[in-house]
């Protein structure tokens, strides 16, 4: 059974496997504060349905409750631990199943089983956020397993925690012109490549929002992390097949070796 992911803009993508549709990040908003959505179109309301949705951290960017409000009734939710503590908003979700998860957690939907792995990135709830919760990634089991980065720097551990997996959704990029510590680029998301050793990646997180009155601030930064990546990762991780979607496409891959 093929996995097809569909990447939607940011760090949005449905990974369908095993008949389970999986949800990342989930944002539909045209406007986020200072942001605004410069390219592709809203994700349609096809793309709310998901048998669960995985949130990696608590930035408004990846945890936006308005967009979780949007979930049909049932849906499961798996949010960093504290995260109810730390956002009032999810206690507001009663609709969703929601579960904390931390580092090593584990939990099944269907037929896939989905684990968390550490991220390397702040986990508090910018700007005023006290309260910390982990930042996380997901490897997501089942036809074949697929690692959803959310955000994370690079850090030395990383290809032990996160485990054999066929397919990498990797950051590349942000939504300003500066990156700061705890992401990856364009390079350092080639090198997470090469630790990793997937059989194919798909680059996220990078040409869909930008500050508001920025369009002419180095606008290469936005157009250029993803045409970037796959540069760079023929370089240092050939033996990886890089695919480069576009706003709401998607890429059907075999399944795991």
């Amino acid at each position: 059974m093929p996995v097809e992911i569909t990447w939607w803009g940011h760090a949005t993508c449905t990974v369908e496997d095993s008949d389970v549709r999986v949800l990342t990040d989930p944002l539909f908003a045209r406007r986020l504060a200072h942001l605004r959505r410069r390219r592709g179109a809203l994700p349609p309301p096809g793309a709310w349905n998901a048998d669960v949705a995985l949130v990696s951290h608590l930035h408004a960017d990846h945890l936006h409750v308005p967009s979780l409000a949007r979930l049909a009734p049932g849906t499961r939710l798996l949010v960093p631990r504290g995260a109810p503590r730390a956002v009032p908003g999810l206690r507001r979700l009663r609709h969703l199943r929601l579960s904390e998860m931390e580092p090593g957690d584990e939990t099944s939907v269907g037929g896939v089983r989905i684990r968390a792995v550490p991220a390397r990135h702040d986990g508090r709830r910018l700007p005023v956020g006290r309260r910390s919760s982990p930042a996380l990634g997901y490897v997501v089991e089942g036809a074949a397993r697929t690692y959803f980065a959310g955000d994370t720097g690079l850090f030395e551990d990383m290809a032990e925690e996160v485990g054999p997996v066929d397919v990498a959704l990797l950051p590349v990029g942000g939504w300003g012109p500066h990156l700061g510590e705890g992401h990856l680029d364009a390079g350092r998301a080639a090198e997470a490549l090469a630790l990793l050793g997937p059989r194919s990646a798909v680059p996220v997180h990078y040409g869909t929002y930008w500050p508001i009155g920025m369009d002419a601030v180095r606008p290469h930064e936005f157009h250029a992390p993803g045409e970037e990546f796959v540069r760079l990762a023929a370089e240092r991780a050939p033996g990886v097949a890089v695919h480069r979607l576009g706003h709401g496409e998607s890429v059907r891959l075999e399944e795991a070796r």
